[in-house]
């Protein structure tokens, strides 16, 4: 019966902790959610009458790896999303980056003469 109780619990999301499953779990929900399902097993509930129970009265969050619909999509693919977004926001940087660098170039002879020639009539006025 524990082994059953086990197999079930490993599947199901502790809905406190969020990053356990609920046989890891020892908050005192996860607890009861096993005590669930050990009284449901004993009442001859199979394994997947148990879950669909548990996503009826907790929604497909409750499962440790929710199945692939237009609801959960965000939940299968919204970390490749952001590796993307950041991916694409460094390369962005990184090019204007360059792009400042180039703009700033260092001053040829002529431009260097000027300046020399501003710079020496200023300080000539004072």
């Amino acid at each position: 019966m524990e082994r059953r109780v086990n197999v079930i619990a490993e599947e199901l999301r502790c809905l406190v902790c969020q990053n356990q499953t609920i046989a890891e779990s020892h908050a005192p929900l996860a607890v009861d959610l096993k005590n669930q399902i050990r009284d449901q097993l004993r009442g001859g509930a199979s394994e997947s009458d148990i879950k669909d129970y548990m996503v009826k009265r907790y929604g497909d969050f409750v499962l440790y790896r929710p199945p692939l619909k237009g609801a959960t999509l965000l939940l299968w693919f919204g970390p490749f999303v952001l590796l993307l977004a950041g991916f694409a926001f460094l390369v962005i940087t990184l090019r204007r980056r360059k792009a400042l660098q180039q703009a700033e170039a260092p001053l040829d002879e002529a431009q260097r003469a000027r300046v020399r020639q501003i710079l020496d009539s200023g300080a000539k006025s004072e």
